[in-house]
């Protein structure tokens, strides 16, 4: 049974959907005002595994993930750039899709958009005030949190005594930590910015109404899992619960999952220490996204992850064994004698399983697959594996990269100038020109390339 860690909860808890066989999964997405960099992807890296573990299990998952187009930062960037804020958000939206698309992210089941759910929001902020959880002034909307006793109890952050009630009011989408005041559900219009009519006027929605408006129309009133960062915990999320069950009279969230946030180089990621990176400027410098998705993945979700760029070299050194790994196994012939790999096999389905269904532990996932490599490695140097056994480990491989989404690959796809230098040296060996033959061995074993002559042909592979 799968164990995840809930934050409501603080502790591993048993995984249950509400309904049988059905899981519903709201994530909080991008705002798309800029590309996503690394630290966003990480975690839609996250809720991805999360969902492709649950399909596996054989769950029909409905993720919805939000794309935020109205805020502070969206309209203050189609301002800058004189252009709509539809305009502008297209663009930034298309932009993440992209990029998810290029990192094997599987699309979530809707993305629904801020702007397409105005009248969503209106019907939440108008109930929210009959209820007496809210109140107006000056045209905008504010949540009173001192009218709905729970606020807190996600992040442990509860208001402080505030003397007045125009003290206690934030109107900014964001906000600093521990800043518990009444928040806008929504915003008077100013000059110049994007609006829509409203019964106070016109306006636009505060940030954290679109979460409950949207979750809440595709998911219903109570939803299984909301996955985020963890810096969303407070305010969003912890503003999230508190309209929505205020609105609803229900439980909003069973289970909050929230990955760690990453560093860069052992430092926080920022524009001016020169460590922020894009998916976009890495691809730039050469790096396969594989292994970006790969490296991404290489901490569990709760831990941090320092993003090297040495471990990014890394990354692509270990897919390049486990795809060679996988082309040689393929190879196996189909009178092939030997081993038949079942215990084998069998143990590393068993630890895969394990590891995933213990809070998603990828990183320990990711272990069985390569001390399987490990343990069949010198058998298949030798040439011992039955067709059965490569039966066995090939679909071993498919079916835990239903989860990983690394294994898949097109060989040569990364390694075009170590099949140059093999075509080379076949040349080379037709024109009896040995000397060059040697060479280009000796030349791709200084790279940790082995040459092995078959009766199917010369083939490579990496050192171990």
């Amino acid at each position: 049974m799968l164990k995840l860690y809930n934050t409501g909860t603080r502790r591993k808890d048993d995984f249950q959907p509400l309904e049988e066989g059905v899981v519903s999964i709201y994530s909080c997405g991008p705002t798309v005002y800029d590309f996503p960099h690394i630290g966003n992807l990480r975690t839609f890296l996250f809720a991805d595994i999360l969902v492709r573990h649950l399909k596996r299990r054989g769950y029909t998952v409905h993720n919805v993930m939000n794309i935020t187009d109205v805020d502070d930062k969206t309209i203050r960037g189609s301002q800058a750039e004189g252009v709509s804020l539809g305009e502008y958000t297209a663009k930034y939206a298309d932009y993440f899709l992209q990029d998810l698309e290029t990192l094997r992210i599987q699309p979530a089941w809707k993305y629904p958009r801020a702007t397409e759910h105005i009248d969503q929001m209106l019907d939440v902020v108008k109930q929210l005030i009959e209820k007496g959880y809210a109140y107006e002034t000056e045209g905008s909307v504010y949540f009173d949190i001192s009218a709905y006793p729970d606020y807190g109890k996600l992040s442990g952050i509860v208001p402080e005594e505030q003397e007045t009630r125009e003290f206690g009011r934030l109107d900014r989408d964001e906000y600093e930590r521990d800043d518990a005041r009444d928040f806008v559900l929504w915003k008077a219009a100013k000059p110049g910015e994007p609006s829509w009519e409203s019964p106070w006027g016109p306006g636009r929605p505060g940030w954290h109404i679109e979460c409950t408006a949207m979750s809440i129309e595709y998911l219903g009133e109570t939803v299984d899992m909301h996955l985020g960062g963890v810096d969303l915990i407070f305010p969003h999320h912890e503003n999230e619960i508190a309209q929505s069950e205020a609105y609803t009279g229900r439980e909003f969230v069973r289970y909050w999952v929230h990955p760690e946030h990453l560093i860069v180089e052992g430092e926080k990621m920022s524009k001016s220490k020169g460590n922020f990176y894009t998916l976009r400027e890495l691809l730039d410098r050469g790096y396969d996204p594989v292994a970006i998705r790969h490296l991404l993945m290489s901490a569990h979700y709760r831990r941090q992850l320092n993003f090297t760029l040495e471990g990014l070299d890394q990354s692509q050194q270990a897919l390049a064994r486990l795809w060679d790994f996988a082309d040689r196994v393929a190879e196996i012939p189909d009178d092939a004698e030997g081993a038949d790999l079942a215990d084998e096999v069998a143990a590393a389905l068993a630890k895969f399983d394990a590891e995933l269904d213990d809070d998603l532990n990828v990183p320990g996932a990711m272990a069985a697959v390569f001390e399987l490599m490990r343990d069949v490695n010198p058998l298949l140097a030798e040439g011992k594996i039955s067709a059965a056994g490569r039966d066995r480990v090939l679909a071993f491989l498919a079916d835990a990269d239903t989860v990983l989404g690394i294994i898949e690959h097109e060989k040569g796809s990364v390694d075009a100038e170590i099949e140059a230098l093999m075509a080379e040296r076949e040349q080379a060996r037709a024109d009896k020109n040995w000397s060059r033959a040697d060479e280009i061995r000796d030349e791709l074993l200084a790279q940790g390339i082995v040459i092995e002559d078959t009766p199917q042909g010369p083939r490579w592979r990496r050192a171990e």
